[in-house]
């Protein structure tokens, strides 16, 4: 039976900042049934996903200071320090020069780090983002999508070397 990337059946435990308690976000996890833990220990605006190993830490355009940055960065550098696969969901509704400038400077701040920067637009597209990822790293599915990249080579070797002995015939003139 196939399993499809995109099945809402997935359900998994996500630890949630207290501050996001009252957002959008925690309410379509709960719609898809997820099992939400809110915590006041994890940095504000932060989602962890235990099992699969991944935190998010989402951010809008307009949290991110105009002039000095370095307490900001303070901020996104303690996360990186404490989650080893991390993840900046940069929130904004349109993407223009202020957006691109914020992007920017995390970039060039960050480059480097384990600090994946993603330009988010909505709360719909930032569940469906963490969603994807969390379930992707998360160890069943990883093991899933291991196996089938382990078959997939097997078959590609195989009709490589099936495809090479076709040639060598072909050569020697049989």
């Amino acid at each position: 039976m196939a399993s499809n990337d995109t099945d809402i059946s997935w359900k998994t435990t996500v630890i949630v900042s207290t501050s996001l308690q009252n957002n959008e976000i925690t309410g379509l996890l709960l719609a898809q049934e997820h099992l939400l833990r809110y915590s006041d220990s994890i940095e504000p605006g932060t989602l962890v996903f235990p099992l699969s190993g991944v935190a998010f830490m989402l951010i809008t355009t307009e949290e991110f200071p105009e002039t000095e940055c370095e307490e900001f960065f303070s901020k996104i550098e303690k996360f990186i320090q404490v989650h080893r696969n991390s993840f900046l969901l940069l929130q904004a509704p349109a993407y223009g020069a202020r957006e691109l400038k914020v992007v920017s400077e995390l970039q060039n701040r960050f480059f480097g780090s384990n600090l994946k920067i993603l330009p988010v637009h909505s709360n719909g597209d930032t569940v469906k983002g963490v969603l994807t990822i969390a379930k992707a790293t998360s160890k069943p599915h990883m093991d899933r999508v291991q196996e089938r990249m382990d078959l997939a080579r097997a078959h590609i070797i195989k009709q490589s070397h099936e495809t090479s002995l076709k040639n060598l015939d072909i050569f020697k003139g049989k």
